[in-house]
């Protein structure tokens, strides 16, 4: 549970993507997305730039923190979210991060208090970096790959026109998730959501 000490950023929320028009719209652009509809529908900027990252500022759940979006790819996500980490003096367990999981379908999420990075690189990225594995997730649903198909081709293939409405229809939920999680109650978040 994020019970961070009193510094004047109290969390990393951190969304997972990869930079680029190429990448805007693939599976593997769930944490990304769901930035992108947190500057739309909650006038949240995200213009600063800092440890290969843009970032601002981000108010939730009563607390203050930083929005964090690695421009890394996602395999090295992990470097650029160990940057702010130090630097601000944030614990991992105040590292909430947003990303997207093959094992469920759009529309649906699962929030993790800890655990392994269950194959998604850029969560294996940042359990090497910060050294643990102690830090909450919120795995957002893209559906899972056809068996004969590449899983790297899988998420890095586009959303459909339904998907994106599934998912844009999600991110209400997924805001109220981390602001439960921001404010240190991510066992409610995980009662309401899982």
């Amino acid at each position: 549970m994020c019970t961070a000490k009193k510094t004047y950023y109290e969390f990393l929320l951190v969304c997972l993507g990869n930079p680029g028009k190429t990448y805007k719209y693939t599976r593997h652009n769930a944490g990304f997305l769901f930035a992108e509809w947190l500057k739309k529908n909650k006038d949240i900027r995200i213009k600063r730039s800092k440890f290969n990252s843009l970032y601002g500022d981000i108010k939730l759940g009563g607390r203050r923190g930083l929005i964090v979006l690695p421009q890394t790819y996602m395999n090295l996500s992990g470097v650029a979210v160990k940057g702010f980490a130090v630097s601000y003096k944030i614990q991992p367990s105040c590292v909430i991060t947003v990303c997207d999981d093959i094992n469920f379908d759009v529309g649906q999420m699962r929030i993790k208090r800890k655990g392994s990075s269950a194959g998604q690189k850029g969560m294996g990225s940042i359990i090497e970096q910060l050294g643990t594995e102690d830090f909450p997730r919120v795995k957002l649903g893209v559906g899972s790959k056809v068996e004969q198909q590449d899983l790297k081709d899988y998420v890095l293939s586009d959303f459909t026109d339904k998907d994106m409405k599934t998912l844009d229809q999600l991110f209400d939920s997924v805001y109220d998730a981390v602001s439960l999680i921001a404010a240190g109650d991510i066992d409610l978040a995980m009662q309401k959501y899982n």
